[in-house]
């Protein structure tokens, strides 16, 4: 059990750090697209949408090794 419980905080360590790098990608993007309307250049554009929804996605699995960690740790407390 505190295998499990040391694999999953450790997931979740890795997978925080690739999230600042893309919320990093996503302000850098932000910063670089303040001067241009949206659709002005369409590669520029499909670009940041993507990024916006790749990050959108990281967030969401974050979240869930998160919850993997707390269930890990109530489970170890339990027993």
């Amino acid at each position: 059990m505190s295998d499990e419980a040391g694999s999953a905080r450790s997931k979740f360590r890795s997978h925080i750090v690739i999230e600042v790098a893309l919320v990093a990608a996503l302000v850098a993007y932000m910063v670089l697209a303040q001067e241009k309307a949206v659709g002005e250049d369409f590669a520029f554009t499909v670009a940041g949408a993507g990024l916006m929804a790749l990050v959108s996605y990281w967030t969401l699995h974050t979240l869930r090794d998160g919850l993997e960690v707390i269930v890990s740790r109530v489970r170890g407390v339990g027993h």
